[in-house]
């Protein structure tokens, strides 16, 4: 029969002491056959539960002392015995368990932590730092309210369901754009080993059945545009108010510009003695360099504008960087309510009866050289910067071309401030809404 150690009490078990020489030492301690207190040269202790698994001598840790006391020890190493009978293995129950915990911490990241790193392993392939400031945009301002804290592993489709559907309607390119970056980032939390299971922001087979094609919405959701009547009283009523949104909604107005190119101009753009502002590409939605002519209200306004020292920015916000897109939205809407509270009709889009909004004043420009002047609508596209065939834009970009958008921009800068315009190039329309 194997000797029986005999059985140490807790007291016993605190005067352990290493000898002083030499490697660690065990001491059993009894009660449990195999059982034994580790103890190394500077006094630390740990208890080990000797015993054969199978065909294999194991030595199975069961924890520190004092934190495990001898009697927990020895439940310990009961419990280790038994599963062994039970024909399972201690240790690599353990280790499964471990890489189970590992594997699931890895998978427990946030949507916030996996969209940081998605971007910093990737925005370096986006030549163009515009395109890399709007995909953390994107997603900051429209993604990380809901989607944020939540764990990757725990985003199901009713949760991009919930980010999606409120712009899905009103900002159908922008949304659309928005869930394509959702689902790259958990395509990549997926591949990282943080999630597992079909991608929620997947379209086809999946969103597809739940939200309307863009393009279906596109042709009913405009940005809602002023009324081509109501732009000379607009800007008569913009004019009256301060403030450096409502100046930078104004200088879009008179260029037909986009909220981002207005927002992000910069006085080394602009040469006031030539009347031109030249947008470079890395700043344009289709990645060419835009030539925008200054009309006369145009260079009048610039020039009333302060420049502030070590700042670029022709409308810079007040803590001096690049405002944001909801300071022209807000200056619109504070010029709609300030119009409406006062008795007056307000600034609506005449087809789907929304306040009118900063994008749309592009519409009303188009309308109004389709609807009012003889100016090609060739040479319209191209001072809003839309893409059209590479034969009419060279021949726009042409010099004498520029002069004759200047004529254009004249004349429309003109209507806006109600004044008389190229008379020949303007078609008077009195009465029509």
């Amino acid at each position: 029969m194997p000797r029986i150690a005999k059985e140490l009490s807790a007291l016993d078990v605190k005067r352990l002491q290493h000898p002083g020489k030499g490697r660690n030492v065990t001491f059993a301690v009894g009660g449990v056959s195999g059982l034994y207190l580790q103890v190394t040269p500077n006094n630390g202790r740990t208890w080990l539960l000797r015993v054969k698994v199978g065909d294999t001598r194991r030595e199975i840790g069961l924890g520190g002392y004092p934190d495990v006391t001898l009697a927990m020890a020895r439940d310990r190493a009961r419990e280790a015995k038994d599963k062994i009978r039970q024909g399972i293995d201690p240790i690599e129950e353990r280790k499964a368990a471990k890489a189970a915990l590992s594997a699931a911490q890895r998978r427990g990241l946030t949507f916030a932590d996996a969209m940081d790193k998605y971007l910093a392993a990737k925005l370096d392939q986006f030549r163009n730092p515009k395109h890399r400031q709007q995909w953390r945009n994107t997603l900051a301002t429209y993604a990380l309210p809901d989607l944020g804290p939540m764990l990757v592993q725990d985003i199901a489709v009713q949760d991009v369901l919930r980010v999606l559907e409120p712009i899905w309607q009103t900002k159908t390119e922008t949304a659309s754009r928005l869930r394509g970056r959702i689902e790259a980032v958990l395509s990549w939390a997926t591949v990282a080993g943080h999630r597992t299971g079909d991608n929620p922001a997947r379209w086809a087979g999946n969103l597809k059945e739940l939200l309307p094609a863009p393009t279906k919405v596109a042709k009913t959701g405009n940005h809602p545009a002023l009324q081509i009547d109501d732009a000379p009283r607009w800007l008569s009523a913009l004019r009256k108010r301060k403030g450096m949104s409502n100046r930078a909604l104004e200088f879009a107005a008179l260029t037909a510009s986009r909220s981002q190119e207005v927002r992000g101009a910069r006085w080394d753009e602009i040469d006031l003695d030539a009347g031109l502002w030249i947008i470079p590409a890395d700043r344009m939605k289709m990645d060419r360099e835009h030539r925008v002519p200054l009309s006369k209200e145009a260079l009048t306004l610039l020039e009333t504008l302060p420049r502030f020292e070590d700042n670029p920015l022709v409308f810079p916000a007040p803590r001096g960087g690049e405002m944001s897109d909801m300071s022209l939205s807000a200056a619109m809407k504070k010029l709609h309510k300030a119009e409406t509270d006062k008795g007056g009709i307000g600034f609506w889009d005449r087809v789907n009866k929304r306040p009118a909004v900063p994008h749309g004043l592009r519409s009303t420009f188009r309308d109004w050289v389709a609807e009012r002047t003889h100016f090609p609508g060739d040479m319209a596209e191209v001072a809003l910067a839309h893409r059209i065939s590479s034969a009419v834009e060279a021949s726009y970009r042409r010099g004498d071309m520029v002069e004759k958008r200047r004529a254009m921009m004249a004349a429309w800068a003109g209507y806006l401030t109600d004044k008389d315009t190229v008379g020949a190039t303007v078609v008077k329309m009195t009465g029509a809404k």
